[in-house]
């Protein structure tokens, strides 16, 4: 009789532990379906025209345009700027299938080579060839977050205020085309991956992205060396990506954009950032209505309609298109059309030469 109640006990209990173990799920895994019912106004089409000034097209000197096109226009995107230009033959290929195509929809961006910093005279042609390429049709400089974490031809890392660039960005400025710099990543890509690290799934997920031991630089140190140089070019004109990583601390921003007139911010891929500080970012939407542009880096088309949503709408706790950027809810600013037009399209038609303003409205 001991035995089998023995028995039954056991596989009472076993019972009771699949049971816990079946109700048990992993974080990635749990994904409630909200029960709030409130007005949605879903967007998959922005209310004015707009130009993206960050987009990536690595194919464009040979691509077919039109299958970008049918997309773009679905989205009301009149313009779309491409920053993966290069140089030399891939400016001038890029710029030919534009304008044999589509002339008024496509600008491109030049890059810089930086590996061979270092080099005697290598400055000074680095400068030539932006100019170069300025000549055949590019319209800005888009430089990628290589500089400050790669070295030099000794060894030595070179910094993103390394004064052997400042050729560069004088050159930028007399040619009066903007630089869209992209410097670093999140915070927390710096920090521990822990229980308390918001950004923890993003890492689990993406384990490459995690700066261990602060290499190959301190975030801080990487985020001063590019104020510092902006700072000491102030006459070139700056479009920091993705708001310079700062967009989860809107008050410090704003305390950097008041002390770098030459700064301007695209908010490529922290949209998840803005989306739940509605009211704090409206307001500095506000106040920096005319230095702030629409960028949303990766082309997934899908993807638009959580920017538009955010920017036009006032819905409330609607879902994010990426969980392991954001396991958090959106909000929506509902801006006025007088700071969205400037969002879309005004600001960009300011400060990147060449576009073709007829597309778009007063």
């Amino acid at each position: 009789m001991k035995i089998i109640l023995l028995f039954a006990s056991l596989l009472l209990l076993s019972v009771c532990a699949f049971s816990q173990a079946k109700e048990k799920m992993d974080f990635e895994t749990y994904n409630p379906v909200s029960t709030l019912v409130v007005p949605e106004n879903k967007i998959s089409k922005a209310k004015f025209p707009f130009i993206d000034v960050h987009n990536h097209q690595f194919n464009m000197p040979s691509m077919d345009l039109g299958t970008l096109i049918k997309e773009m226009d679905k989205l009301n995107m009149k313009l779309m700027v491409n920053l993966s230009g290069q140089s030399g033959d891939r400016i001038v290929q890029s710029v030919k299938n534009i304008k044999d195509h589509f002339p008024k929809r496509f600008l491109v961006f030049a890059n810089v080579d930086f590996r061979k910093v270092g080099e005697s005279g290598w400055a000074e042609a680095a400068a030539k060839q932006l100019e170069d390429d300025v000549k055949n049709g590019a319209c800005g400089l888009k430089i990628y977050k290589g500089l400050g974490t790669s070295n030099d031809i000794h060894g030595n890392r070179v910094t993103v205020d390394d004064p052997r660039l400042d050729l560069i960005w004088k050159k930028a400025g007399e040619l009066k085309i903007p630089v869209l710099i992209h410097t670093a990543d999140p915070k927390s890509f710096w920090d521990p991956k822990d229980s308390t690290n918001e950004r923890w799934l993003e890492l689990a997920t993406h384990p490459r992205r995690q700066h261990i031991d602060d290499k190959p630089a301190p975030w801080q140190q990487l985020i001063d060396e590019q104020h510092r140089m902006f700072k000491k070019h102030p006459t070139t004109i700056f479009i920091n990506a993705h708001f310079g990583w700062y967009a989860n601390n809107l008050n410090k921003l704003s305390q950097l954009m008041d002390a770098m007139p030459n700064m301007n911010i695209e908010f490529g891929a922290i949209i998840a950032e803005l989306g739940r500080q509605p009211r704090m970012a409206k307001q500095f939407f506000t106040k920096y209505q005319d230095r702030i542009l629409f960028g949303k880096d990766s082309w997934v088309p899908d993807e638009y309609a959580t920017y538009f949503r955010v920017l036009e709408t006032e819905d409330e706790y609607f879902p994010y298109h990426k969980k392991y950027h954001a396991f958090w809810p959106m909000y929506g600013m509902g801006l006025p059309d007088n700071v969205l037009k400037k969002i879309y399209y005004k600001n960009a038609l300011r400060i990147i030469p060449n576009i073709d303003k007829s597309q778009f409205p007063d």
